[in-house]
Formats: C-alpha cells, structure tokens, sequence
C-alpha cells in the first residue's frame, strides 16, 4: 500500500532521517515507537505526503509520488490525519466532521449520512451541534478521528493522538480505536513514544532511534528479541548483564554471567560474548525460606531484594544475585509484595525459564 525507499531529510544540513526502506501493507497497523527526537513524526510527514524528503521515493500502491506536481493532491485525499492537537475549526462538531467530505465535493446526502455514521461511532452524537472550541481535550480527540474516519481513507496517519490525555479517557480511546481500526480495515500508521500504546495496536512494531529504524517485526518478535542493547532497554528490557557462552548441547546454551551459569534457548558458538536480557515480566520471586514443589524454570538465582519501586498495581523489585551482585529486576503484584513480605535485604531465590532468555551477541 506504502513505501519509502532510500529517505533523507536534511534540516540545517544536518540528517534527521535516514530510512533506507519501510513499507507498511494494505490493511495493516504499523506502530512507530521511540524516543523524542528520534525522527517519527518527520517520517509520518513524509510518508502522509505532507513534507518532501531531501531525497528518497514515496510510493503509494506501487507508484511513486510526484512531489510538485497536479498529482500530488488527488493522492493526498486518499490520506486522512489526527495529531496530538485535534486542530479543529471554529464550528460546530458536526461541520467539522463533514469538512473532509465538503472539500471533497461529497453529494449531500452522503455527508449527512457519513457525520452521522461516525457521530454514533465515536460516542459524540449528543455533541454533534456543539462549538467545537468548548470540547474537552478527550471529546476533541473523538471529532478528529471521526472527521478522519468519515472520507474513508485508505491510509490513516496517526502521530501521538493521544500523548495529551489523561490515562482513563486514553484508555478508553485506545479500546474504541482497536474496535474501529478492525472493523474498517483501515492501513494505519500510528506514531507513539507510549510502548503500550503500540502493543494495543499495532500488527508490526517499527523502532526509530536517531533518524533510523533499528528494528521491524511483530510485537513479540520487537519486545520478546530486540535486536541491540538500545532498542532491549526502549523496549522494556530491564535485566541486560554481559556474559559469555560457555557451553551447548542441542539448542540448550549455558551462559556465564557475573559468576552464575544461565540456561537459555538460542543459538551461539561456545566462547561467544553475549548480553543476556530478562524481561521483568518474565521472572518469579519466592522467599528463600519458602518450601516449593518441582518447578518448570531452569534457572534458580539467590539474591537479595535491593529496592522495590511501587509502579502503578506492580511494584518494581531490584534484586541483586550470585557472587557479583549482579541486579535482575522483576515485576510483582502489590498482592505478591505484601504476601512475600519483601524489603531491603530479603533473601530471595529469582525462577525464570530458559525461554525467557534472549541474548543478543556483543
């Protein structure tokens, strides 16, 4: 449906963008994520054909586009944006709605029925004949994505729609969003710095770091194997320790890391260096004095609780492990934190599965 080939952009002469080559497939949701300033919103312009590159090819169901030239708008109307800012017109909510069919030159009986349709779609109906300028920020967001919705386009760009609201009305955005995406088949690029904003939506996961995607891939792929130390940490990663292959029978690798062996699924050559990443998520604490049956997990590591960091209805737990001290950290439910009795200083044994190591060579 879309692609880009061989994309520079220059501000100042300096690069802010260098893409090689994306494409983002009729039907899909292609998530962008990153940090600040690493060039998503420039590469959203320009595939949304609202900014040239310096140099490279856009190409739009197989044809490059002519910057410049008469074609360039009727390929633009294919296009329907929402940012951060709803950007909306000093009128009521229903002309606001209806203006990409008016621009458009929609018969009258089409509009009427389109700002209806997505009036009841997106929950706004009982506001259709409110001034646009007296929405809350959620409300506002809710008319631009039904004025996007409404022409219908074959590619929706979305840069960061919902960075500027408060958690419960993003939530609840966020799961109207995925209903309707699904139901309209919609191609969607979707920019976010927000990692579960791009989980919730996205079919594949592009990562920009520094003007340059650094990696593409479905979620698990992108969150369960990044593929370098920088895109582990963006990702989620939070156990990333330095060790070496030390032994491999049939898949099965042994892993020094900090004076511990680690067992992990993989492939690598005895004697290679690696990073060994653990996500939070994927370890289990137990008190060390707790009395357990057999367990599945391969791994069993000593330690002791360092800190624990309340986030959200998890806490954070810094444990430090083996004879280098070396520090895992894993998430816990307030329920398992108070039932475990966790702080400073507790002994600990940490469990996680072979499956659960991801090493990336170094």
């Amino acid at each position: 449906m879309l692609e880009g080939l061989d994309l520079r952009v220059l501000y100042a002469g300096r690069p802010v963008l260098e893409v090689p080559r994306i494409e983002v497939r009729a039907g899909e949701i292609l998530a962008i994520i990153g940090p600040n300033g690493a060039g998503k919103s420039t590469l959203l312009r320009v595939l949304g054909l609202l900014e040239p590159p310096t140099s490279g090819v856009v190409r739009f169901r197989g044809s490059p586009v002519a910057w410049g030239s008469g074609d360039l708008l009727a390929t633009r109307r294919h296009f329907a944006s929402v940012f951060q800012e709803p950007l909306l017109c000093d009128t009521t909510v229903e002309a606001n709605i209806a203006l990409g069919l008016r621009l458009r030159r929609a018969a009258s009986e089409a509009v009427t029925t389109q700002v209806q349709t997505w009036l009841a779609h997106l929950g706004i109906a009982h506001l259709a004949r409110r001034e646009a300028g007296s929405l809350s920020g959620g409300e506002a967001q809710r008319c631009s994505l039904a004025r996007a919705f409404a022409i219908q386009p074959d590619v929706l760009l979305l840069d960061e729609p919902f960075a500027a609201l408060d958690p419960p009305t993003k939530d609840e955005l966020l799961t109207l969003l995925q209903v309707l995406l699904r139901q309209e088949g919609c191609t969607t690029v979707f920019v976010t710095h927000d990692r579960d904003e791009a989980l919730r939506l996205g079919d594949r996961i592009a990562v920009m770091m520094g003007g340059r995607i650094h990696q593409v891939g479905v979620p698990s792929e992108v969150f369960g194997r990044p593929v370098s130390e920088e895109v582990a940490r963006f990702v989620g990663v939070e156990t990333i320790l330095p060790g070496r292959v030390v032994a491999e029978q049939a898949g099965l690798l042994t892993v020094e890391v900090d004076g511990m062996k680690i067992e992990a699924l993989g492939r690598a050559t005895v004697g290679e260096r690696v990073l060994m990443c653990l996500r939070p998520e994927d370890l289990v604490i137990r008190r060390r004095d707790e009395r357990v049956g057999l367990e599945s997990a391969r791994n069993h590591l000593e330690g002791q609780v360092e800190d624990a960091t309340p986030v959200g209805a998890q806490y954070r737990v810094r444990i430090a492990c083996g004879p280098a001290r070396g520090g895992v950290v894993a998430l816990v439910t307030r329920q398992s934190f108070d039932d475990l009795a966790l702080e400073r200083g507790t002994p600990v044994v940490v469990t996680f599965k072979a499956s659960a190591v991801h090493l990336i060579p170094r």
